[in-house]
């Protein structure tokens, strides 16, 4: 009797997680995490799209390989949404994978002291901004039949961010969370993938207060059961599982990445 071909072991099992011939659009990849993620597809073969507002940080990156394109981009402009999902299937042809990495937060204050017009902010960056992304990059996906949307979210859409006062990136993130799980749901049965990364406290720019303080850097410490902020490459798997067929079966899930923290 011949066996059940879906119950083989690869004779290379890491050749899952290649990503030879997709191609990648990184939100937010100007510096950061989101400039690790775009180096990490690329190293796993894809060609990426790396948008940001800060252009010239962008062209570094790109002139690190010739299968990196660098486009000016704020998720919170739609004209700019437009141009970006238009660019990448005009030079590219498609879209495989999208890192919706892109993302602010708001001033460290109390509820009562942080303005309308500040909890707004962020809200349309970290939340209305995403979603544009993901529902003009499916258009094509759905079109395509494949697909994967990763969301960058947080362990602080999950969990309460206090004594560090962030309202409207705790409120954001955890919307983008179901968001995930919404899209997930509606996309599920033409082939697309929609998951959600949510990270601790890791090294990065929008951190680097925060690390540098050594205060808060010992609140960190003290909270995360593993003791530390999360190193950058600590991340690499679980973008590679998401982003490649290493993850087929898998939708609508948030991967939490936390040392810990919202284990306790």
């Amino acid at each position: 009797m011949m066996s059940d071909p879906s119950n083989e072991v690869p004779a290379c099992p890491e050749a899952m997680f290649r990503l030879d011939d997709r191609v990648a659009i990184v939100t937010g990849a100007s510096s950061g995490l989101g400039e690790r993620f775009a180096r990490v597809l690329r190293a796993s073969g894809a060609s990426v799209v790396i948008a940001a507002r800060r252009l010239e940080r962008l062209k570094a990156l790109a002139a690190e390989s010739r299968t990196m394109l660098a486009v000016q981009c704020d998720i919170s402009v739609p004209d700019d949404v437009d141009r970006l999902v238009r660019t990448t299937v005009d030079q590219f042809g498609r879209i495989d994978i999208v890192v919706n990495n892109a993302g602010i937060n708001d001033p460290v204050l109390l509820a009562e002291d942080e303005s309308r017009d500040e909890f707004r902010r962020v809200i349309e960056v970290n939340l209305v901004g995403t979603f544009d992304v993901a529902r003009l990059a499916a258009r094509h996906m759905r079109q395509a039949g494949r697909g994967s949307v990763i969301n960058i979210a947080s362990m602080l859409g999950l969990v309460a961010s206090s004594p560090i006062h962030q309202s409207g990136y705790c409120a954001s993130k955890g919307a983008l969370v179901n968001l995930t799980r919404e899209l997930a749901v509606q996309l599920a049965s033409s082939g697309v993938r929609v998951n959600a990364i949510a990270p601790g406290y890791f090294g990065s720019e929008m951190t680097g207060e925060l690390a540098a303080d050594e205060r808060s850097a010992t609140f960190v410490r003290r909270n995360a059961p593993m003791g530390r902020f999360g190193a950058p490459g600590e991340l690499d798997g679980a973008l590679l599982f998401l982003a490649s067929d290493a993850s087929t079966y898998c939708t609508g899930q948030t991967l939490v990445i936390d040392g810990g923290w919202t284990a306790r």
